[in-house]
């Protein structure tokens, strides 16, 4: 219906537009064919000194009827000298009589003669003949002189045509303009109805593969290909979210399966170490040595369960560190000892924990779970026979600890993702298949409680090297 309306307003004033161009065109053209008519006038007049002659007839005759005129001339009293019809001078053209007796043609109006004494007249009329047939009427006032002596005549010239061709312009101009909106319309209504099939189809689609998101089916996607750019901006925010659910969902699943593994894997070795002391399985003389991997096992178990449960506490912003002097040097070493069994199993080498005691105003706990996660790290992933190396130093008021290992290293695009959570690396997957991908960015976060920074080095093929950065000052912020 907007459309239409438009078409119909732009095409009314179009066709007046055009209208009211072609009529001053037709308009122009009455003005020079009756400057015409004068100009033969005056040629005549200067030659032979009258007007009402055969010549001036026959002239008269072959402008009416070749140039499809109506032409009158009056005197400077107003009265009708040369003439085709009888016309009321009152509006320039309402019938008078029906012959051609000049003679009876009423005399131009005192009005009339004022108004063409100020100048030429040049409009259209409604009245002419009657109010079916208008006509274009162009007057003026011409001064007529004799080449032979003084005379001169003053005259009144008013021609007409009526507005034929004007109205037959208007009809073909309405009746092109109205073929171009009917075809307009139908290809608009076309083309509309073919985008609200597919908009109809469109949303089909789209809530019917939103409603396999709600029950969990992420099998599909909303296409993000319609010519709609809003819709397609719709459809990847929510492919999106569904991507980021699904996500979630599979990392959730394997998030529980790793703390399953986890937490089985301590408790079914120190359930099974407790039993064997206590049904004499372990002989008394090896039971100390049997409590000490209990002991360990029991200490692993608490640091995991620490790390779910800090995470939950960084979640809800609920974490209150106790910060005091930390003895940072100590914690790395109680650590290592930790894997004692392990470095021997891969018969690595240790280096740099023979360096000067290294201070920092630190939460003991936490800062020891970060430490037990980069040394479990760097045990896991350090090659058979490599190096551990440690580095404890203080610089300009920062406190660094440097845990490197020997091996394969990460690559670039894994520098950028290893304080992620839940994330691991291609090469580790095969070697950590019970990591919970928490570590790292569980201990980004406690560092960063520390008011500190942790940073990563590696070179591909040769090393992997973690930093922890503690300053001296006491940190004052609980998130």
């Amino acid at each position: 219906m907007l459309s239409v309306f438009i078409f119909i307003f732009v095409g009314v004033l179009a066709t007046s537009f055009a209208s009211s161009v072609y009529k001053r065109a037709k308009l122009s053209d009455l003005r020079d064919k009756g400057k015409l008519f004068i100009a033969s006038l005056e040629n005549e007049f200067e030659l032979s000194g009258n007007i009402q002659n055969d010549r001036v007839n026959r002239l008269h005759s072959d402008f009416s009827g070749r140039l499809n005129l109506d032409i009158y001339v009056y005197d400077e009293n107003g009265a009708c000298i040369l003439s085709d019809k009888s016309y009321d001078s009152d509006t320039f053209a309402v019938p008078f009589e029906a012959d051609n007796d000049s003679s009876r043609v009423r005399p131009l109006s005192d009005s009339k003669m004022d108004e063409l004494n100020d100048g030429a007249f040049l409009s259209s009329d409604s009245t002419s003949f009657s109010a079916s047939e208008p006509s274009l009427i162009y007057g003026t006032k011409k001064t007529l002189r004799s080449r032979y002596s003084d005379y001169k005549q003053k005259i009144y010239v008013i021609c007409y045509t009526d507005m034929g061709e004007i109205n037959s312009f208007n009809i073909k101009v309405s009746v092109f303009y109205a073929l171009i909106v009917i075809a307009a319309v139908l290809g608009s209504s076309f083309l509309m109805r073919k985008r609200m099939k597919k908009a109809v189809e469109y949303e089909s689609k789209f809530q019917q593969i939103s409603e396999k998101f709600s029950k969990g089916d992420f099998s599909e996607r909303i296409p993000a290909n319609n010519t709609d750019n809003i819709q397609s901006d719709i459809a990847k925010y929510v492919n999106s979210l569904a991507d980021a659910v699904e996500n979630s969902d599979s990392t959730s699943k394997t998030f529980i399966a790793n703390v399953s593994h986890e937490l089985r894997t301590p408790i079914t070795t120190v359930i099974g170490f407790v039993d064997g002391i206590l049904d004499g399985t372990i002989p008394k003389s090896r039971q100390n040595e049997y409590l000490v991997l209990v002991s360990k096992e029991t200490h692993r178990l608490k640091i995991l369960i620490s790390s779910m449960l800090n995470m939950t506490k960084f979640e809800s912003g609920t974490m209150t560190p106790n910060f005091r002097d930390t003895n940072l040097t100590d914690l790395v070493i109680q650590t290592v000892l930790m894997f004692e069994k392990k470095i021997e199993d891969k018969k690595l080498e240790v280096e740099g924990l023979d360096s000067d005691r290294l201070v920092a105003v630190a939460d003991t706990d936490l800062m020891q779970q970060v430490i037990y996660n980069l040394v479990e790290n760097a045990v896991k992933f350090v090659n058979e026979g490599g190096t551990l190396s440690f580095r404890f130093e203080k610089t300009n008021g920062i406190n660094i600890i440097g845990i490197r290992n020997t091996g394969e290293g990460l690559k670039n695009d894994e520098i950028q993702q290893v304080f992620d959570r839940f994330y691991k690396t291609d090469s580790s997957r095969g070697k950590d298949t019970t990591g919970l991908g928490l570590g790292l960015s569980i201990s980004r976060k406690i560092v960063h409680l520390h008011n500190g920074h942790i940073v990563v080095k590696s070179v591909y093929g040769e090393y992997t090297e973690f930093q922890i950065q503690i300053p001296d000052i006491k940190p004052n912020r609980k998130d």
